[in-house]
């Protein structure tokens, strides 16, 4: 069987899309904050306001750990939530629940690899339901988008980690997705290649019905911290929009339809997670609880004059402290985005504050002290009441008479659980997640409410404006060698809509941007729309421009390493120096962010691949050379570490999603995915400076589900062991994922290195 013949069945899932969708408009709570995107419900529903567990309003309880929003959508709840307590038995998962009686549906779950997220920070995004077609999206905590119909089958996936560099933190912080006409926007903090290699808070919008990219968006600077605020939407003089805090203290503006940064504004010395608000033409409000960036105090309510015509000129326009129309330093919310209701501004503090400001101009009007502290639950408004979670399993209902604060209700959730989500409504339920799980309450004495479908939006029109720009989409792809990649160009008037395919009127050319610090080309030819590779083309990256009239655009793309890559640094030039003054080269362009982590030395009457010591940021690395839905192979390559006996460094292959880690300072052979899933290891006592071999494969037992994770790790110098030196069964094993290198230098002191590194087909 060729390479192309086994990869591609997968690859039509994970990069092309399958032509599914479900083709029911849908209508509720279909985003985390609701209809309007803003936390306020705008029916009239007659919710109920005795929260108890177990009392008259207690409808149905789903046991499962939760930590974000459950959306509803025509009788059908979806909701993030995970199962199991600590080990190898905790998974997270995309339930769907019947709204009458919390039966479930269908779920999906989602086995967690090689992200450093802590157990009780999974689930703490949220699904979103696109309401014209009915499909659900959402983001596990190691960055696997999926998109579903309603009744459960999988349309796309797209692995954010293994496709696009996306790092991933112990507080997870995935948040929610979200869509505008045609678009899915997701976002992470991602190294990938090329000119996007540098690590960013990026932005990405993919075809809402294919998973196919139309664009990545850098808005700001090098992130000090990972975001979890959601875009939210508007639009400036034309054009689609949305407002959104970034990982580097920005308020920013991003062009909804072509990803370009419009303006930004600094407001934190930390990361931004709070939603913002649009208060109406030319003014936005924010909250956060990091550094001030003027004051060493932390958090910060403040209104900002946000331009009101698209800027012309060099963008993003930088907004100054000119910008700022008020601010209040008595506010100061982590993660909980505040609400707009009736010309005031109310948000739940970090020291377990409901706080209430004018939004004209941003005098506190009252502070009620509700808890000991707020993490991250949003409060929501519905019925002309507030709907309140804290942290410390309490959860509140208020009304507000005049300048005062009534507590309606002081509801205590199960002992011993948090609450960190936001509720949301529909029809007469309300509904609430903790960490023991998701609530339902309504009158018991009735059966629930459901409203009223409402026909979704009709599909985007085409605008009939004239073309300005074009749009290539893909904007960026991956083949293997034997695979091709078909382009479609659209043309795109003044604001960034859609005017009509132009596919059939472009001509399409390899690309070489004047900027680029690589001349590189992909390995394949151009016929009409489609770059085709031949099954001998080599690992490469490169641009493609497409020409229509007057106009260009380009996209970028690359050949990944697939079964039968070798690689021995040895054609690879140097020529560049280092911090240390050493005469050094890069690693091939294609492999997954390494120009900035890794570099090409001479050793040992070679060239080797080692990894740089000059940032602390990049002190531990893994870089993916292949996909996400690569299977069945065996990865295996030279490893070493610089140092001594009391300090050494760690070198690894990834293979599968299995780490394989020589953990030199802690003298043993290990194998992990994350770390509080899987972790096993045997002594192995390696010497520095001192060349090892280090094999790696994943095989399936008879189950179909379970396996075996297998390495061996043996001196360079000897012939191969015929035993595994380590050999773990797991019961639920990954099924796919891409091959990578890996290094962990503490405080970047000692360096490691890594040559004759293959990966082969298994029998």
């Amino acid at each position: 069987m060729s390479i192309t013949a086994r990869l591609r069945p997968l690859a039509l899932v994970w990069s092309i899309g399958l032509s599914v969708c479900s083709l029911h408009a849908a209508s509720g709570w279909l985003n985390w904050r609701g209809p309007d995107q803003n936390g306020i419900s705008p029916a009239k529903q007659k919710l109920v306001t005795d929260l108890t567990l177990g009392g008259p309003n207690d409808r149905w309880t789903f046991k499962a750990h939760g930590a974000g929003t459950p959306v509803i959508a025509d009788g059908r709840v979806y909701a993030m939530c995970y199962y199991g307590e600590t080990g190898g038995d905790v998974e997270e998962a995309i339930v769907c629940l019947d709204v009458k009686n919390g039966a479930k549906l269908w779920e999906h779950r989602f086995k967690d690899f090689l992200s450093d997220t802590v157990y009780n920070r999974y689930a703490i995004g949220a699904p979103y339901v696109e309401a014209e077609t009915g499909n659900i999206y959402c983001e596990s905590a190691c960055g696997v988008i999926t998109s579903l119909t309603r009744d459960g089958k999988i349309i796309w996936q797209r692995s954010m980690m293994e496709e696009f560099g996306r790092l991933t933190f112990p507080n997870s912080r995935t948040g929610a997705l979200v869509t505008d006409g045609e678009f899915l926007y997701a976002k992470g903090i991602t190294a990938n290649w090329g000119t996007d290699g540098p690590a960013r808070n990026r932005y990405y919008a993919f075809e809402k019905r294919t998973g196919e990219l139309v664009w990545a968006s850098t808005p700001g600077v090098e992130p000090v911290d990972n975001p979890m605020g959601a875009p939210v939407f508007g639009d400036l003089g034309g054009h689609r929009v949305f407002y959104v805090g970034t990982g580097c203290g920005h308020v920013a503006c991003i062009n909804a339809r072509t990803g370009e940064p419009v303006w930004r504004f600094k407001l934190s010395n930390g990361g931004l997670n709070s939603d913002v608000l649009l208060a109406g033409p030319g003014k936005l409000i924010a909250i956060h609880g990091k550094e001030n960036i003027d004051t060493s105090t932390q958090g910060r309510l403040v209104a900002l004059k946000i331009p009101t015509e698209y800027p012309t000129g060099p963008k993003p326009v930088i907004l100054g402290k000119e910008a700022e129309l008020w601010r209040n330093d008595e506010f100061s919310a982590f993660t909980s985005s505040p609400l707009l209701v009736d010309g005031r501004v109310y948000s739940t503090g970090t020291t377990g504050l409901f706080q209430c400001a004018d939004a004209a101009t941003g005098a506190t009007i009252f502070a009620e002290k509700l808890g000991a502290d707020q993490v991250h639950a949003s409060p929501a408004y519905a019925d002309g009441r507030f709907y309140v979670p804290m942290h410390e399993a309490r959860f509140f209902v208020i009304e507000v008479k005049g300048d005062k604060p009534v507590i309606v209700s002081n509801n205590k959730m199960e002992a011993g659980t948090v609450c960190l989500g936001s509720p949301a409504f529909y029809g007469d339920s309300i509904f609430y997640f903790t960490k023991d799980g998701l609530h339902c309450f309504g009158p018991k004495t009735s059966a629930p409410i459901i409203p009223a479908a409402i026909p979704g939006p009709a599909p985007a029109a085409l605008s009939t404006a004239p073309i300005a720009a074009l749009q290539v989409v893909p904007a960026e792809f991956t083949l293997y060698a034997g695979q091709s990649q078909a382009f479609k160009i659209w043309g795109l008037d003044a604001t960034g809509r859609r005017v009509k395919d132009v596919t059939a009127e472009t001509t399409l050319a390899k690309f070489i941007p004047p900027t680029a610090l690589v001349k590189s080309e992909v390995d394949g030819e151009i016929v009409g729309n489609v770059v085709k590779t031949t099954p001998a083309a080599k690992i490469s990256a490169g641009s493609f421009q497409a020409k229509w009239n007057n106009l260009a655009a380009t996209a970028r793309g690359r050949i990944l390493a697939g079964y039968g890559y070798k690689e021995n640094f040895d054609a690879l030039p140097l020529g560049q120096k280092n911090t240390e003054g050493t005469d050094v080269g890069f690693p091939p362009l294609p492999w997954l962010g390494a120009r900035l982590k890794w570099h090409v030395f001479e050793r040992d009457g070679g060239k080797v691949l080692g990894n740089r010591l000059d940032s602390l940021l990049f002190m531990r690395t893994m870089n993916f050379i292949g996909g996400p839905d690569m299977k069945n192979y065996t990865i295996e390559a030279d490893v070493m570490t610089d140092g001594n006996r009391r300090i050494m460094s760690n070198v690894g292959l990834i293979n599968q999603r299995y780490l394989f880690n020589m953990a030199a300072n802690n003298r043993i052979l290990e194998v992990t995915s994350n770390a509080e899933r899987f972790t096993a290891s045997v002594p192995f006592e390696a010497a520095a400076n001192t060349w090892y071999h280090l094999k790696t494969r994943v095989d399936h037992d008879k189950t179909g589900e379970g396996g075996f994770v297998r390495a061996k790790l043996w001196p360079r110098a000897e012939p191969e062991p015929a035993k595994w030196t380590l050999e773990v069964h797991q019961a639920k094993l990954h099924t796919h994922g891409a091959p990578a290198v890996y290094a962990f230098s503490p405080q970047s002191q000692k360096r490691v290195f890594i040559d004759n590194l293959a990966i082969t087909a298994n029998e």
